[in-house]
């Protein structure tokens, strides 16, 4: 369970502080938790699973239904890990469940207007494609345009932002991202 708190709270781009104080437990008692230098109470542990938004016995394996390493996600299923009534871009979570992936996949709906957000860069890799819509890779060396249908792949240290280009509905794209550090999307928002 120790590193499945922190693998659900990371998946949900919360920060410890904020985690801790959906629980209501102190930052400090968490993070022996996530480090695995005490045992929370099965009352703490629902607390946690109730602020990570998950059922109880989430916390506790890794994976079910189809067997070890398989994790399915229905698209009334995708969770919003970014307000949506924010201006920015917003994210939908992918395969949250899943245990000990290699790989993050969100879907992404870009802002139309990227000018506000700074660019991001983060160790690993990115793969863009282009679900519905039209939008545009921005970097600071120039931007490509992308169509439905469309992929990209890069190296994530390279600093990037995306928009939407279409006019009414945001795109979506499914993003994935892969690192091999013990945060897969420290960038995200």
């Amino acid at each position: 369970m120790i590193n499945r708190v922190r693998q659900l709270r990371k998946e949900r781009l919360m920060s410890l502080e904020t985690l801790a104080a959906r629980a209501g437990v102190t930052k400090s008692y968490l993070s022996k938790v996530e480090r695995g230098q005490s045992t929370p109470s099965i009352a703490v542990t629902a607390a946690l699973a109730r602020a990570l938004g998950v059922p109880l016995d989430t916390v506790f394996v890794d994976a079910e239904g189809l067997g070890a390493g398989v994790t399915v996600t229905r698209a009334a299923e995708r969770r919003a890990l970014t307000p949506g009534d924010e201006a920015g871009s917003r994210y939908e979570g992918i395969a949250l469940e899943a245990a000990g992936k290699r790989m993050t996949p969100f879907m992404l709906h870009p802002a139309h207007d990227a000018g506000r957000s700074p660019f991001r860069d983060h160790p690993g890799e990115e793969f863009l494609f282009v679900h519905e819509g039209r939008a545009e890779l921005l970097l600071p060396s120039g931007s490509v345009e992308l169509e439905p249908g469309d992929s990209v792949y890069f190296d994530a240290t390279t600093p990037h932002k995306m928009r939407t280009l279409s006019p009414g509905p945001r795109a979506s794209v499914l993003l994935l991202i892969s690192s091999a550090g013990p945060h897969p999307h420290p960038h995200l928002p």
